[in-house]
């Protein structure tokens, strides 16, 4: 999952190291260098320099009018030099802005050719860049440490976004639970909503599947059968009925016959599509569903980020499910989507049986994209 965002955010991390650890190197190397020949001049009876009385500054000179102490005796990048030597000396190295520019270029490069979104793409840089300019780092430590780490708190920052966990707000909500799933045609909501009853069965939790897509042919057909296999009850109208009718006639089911969470299904639909978009509102007033779910393909990339974004602005939505993603090599979406719309992913969808669904961990996600142990 997401291998190929994977390769590209670890050859960041130790590309940079390794510079670092270049740059601290040669400063060493060339600090050794000056002592060595300062040495050599002294073994030969040369005094070091000293000011003489022409070139000493008057007592009340000014830094600026003393040339900043004679440009203090060396050049900023001697002094730099100096500090990177002494610091590599001692087991560290530091990471400047010098250090990153290309890198950092390189990085903006792997993240939107992964389909990340452009501001969140600047979010990560801007996060990483923050937490490694001027950082020190053990050059003995784990390689690779500070960078990732500095990645990896970046990453997380984007894709936890208005994170909540789902099983706590299930059992703390008035039974029945209404979750309402929503999005395009064709990316696998209805098989979704089969694969959350069966998660929500494995937790001890009842369930009633509702079809409020009555206008897609074959659609009741296509849940009752989920229904059936899941030995679920289905709930549904004839087509073309009221959607929000359907749900609540399930919701009514639900409450007089003490099930838990109601499971109901809408058309597919594109935000362009005003008369369903009204609908889904009319859900929305009727029903006052405890939550909305948004449910796109990983592998729709930045397309999926866009259509998150248009259906949370025409009817909120509180969080996302991607399905496909054991096939998405890019991992756009899962990173973009919370950052994007405020709203959390939630589950992905990781196979074709009931049991791949997965609860959406932003810490875990970014530590298998960072390759951490």
């Amino acid at each position: 999952m997401f291998d190929g965002l994977k390769d590209k955010l670890q050859g960041f991390s130790s590309d940079v190291e390794d510079e670092a650890d270049l740059e601290g190197a040669e400063a060493e190397s060339a600090a050794a260098a000056e002592s060595a020949d300062g040495a050599a001049a002294s073994d030969e009876g040369e005094p070091a320099e000293a000011p003489t009385p022409e070139a000493a500054p008057p007592a009340d000179a000014t830094p600026a009018e003393s040339g900043e102490a004679g440009d203090r005796g060396e050049s900023e990048s001697d002094r730099s030099l100096g500090e990177r030597a002494k610091l590599f000396a001692t087991g560290k190295t530091v990471i400047d802005e010098d250090d990153l520019a290309a890198h950092l270029d390189d990085l903006e490069l792997a993240l939107l050719g992964s389909d990340v979104e452009l501001s969140v793409a600047q979010e990560v840089l801007d996060g990483v860049e923050e937490r490694l300019t001027g950082q020190t780092r053990r050059r003995l430590s784990s390689t690779g440490n500070l960078v990732r780490d500095a990645l990896r708190e970046a990453l997380y920052d984007v894709i936890s976004v208005g994170q909540f966990d789902f099983d706590e707000r299930v059992a703390a909500a008035d039974k029945p639970v209404v979750i309402v799933f929503t999005g395009v045609n064709g990316v696998g909501k209805t098989t979704t909503i089969a694969k959350l009853a069966h998660y929500l069965e494995e937790r001890g939790l009842s369930s009633v599947l509702a079809n409020g897509d009555t206008y897609r042919a074959g659609a009741n057909e296509q849940l009752r059968e989920h229904a059936e296999a899941l030995s679920r009850k289905f709930i549904s109208h004839e087509q073309g009925s009221d959607p929000a009718a359907v749900i609540y006639d399930a919701v009514e089911y639900a409450d007089a016959n003490d099930v838990d969470v109601v499971l109901g299904d809408t058309a597919g639909r594109l935000h362009t599509s005003e008369g369903l978009m009204d609908q889904l509102s009319k859900i929305d007033r009727v029903i006052e569903p405890d939550m909305t779910l948004f449910v796109d393909e990983a592998v729709a990339g930045q397309d999926a980020v866009n259509r998150a974004r248009e259906f949370d602005d025409a009817a909120a939505v509180d969080g996302t499910v991607l399905t496909k993603a054991d096939a998405d090599p890019q991992g756009g979406a899962a990173i973009s989507i919370a950052y994007v719309t405020g709203k959390p992913i939630l589950f992905l969808g990781t196979g074709q049986d009931y049991g791949d669904l997965e609860r959406f961990d932003p810490e875990r996600v970014v530590d298998e994209l960072l390759g951490a142990e």
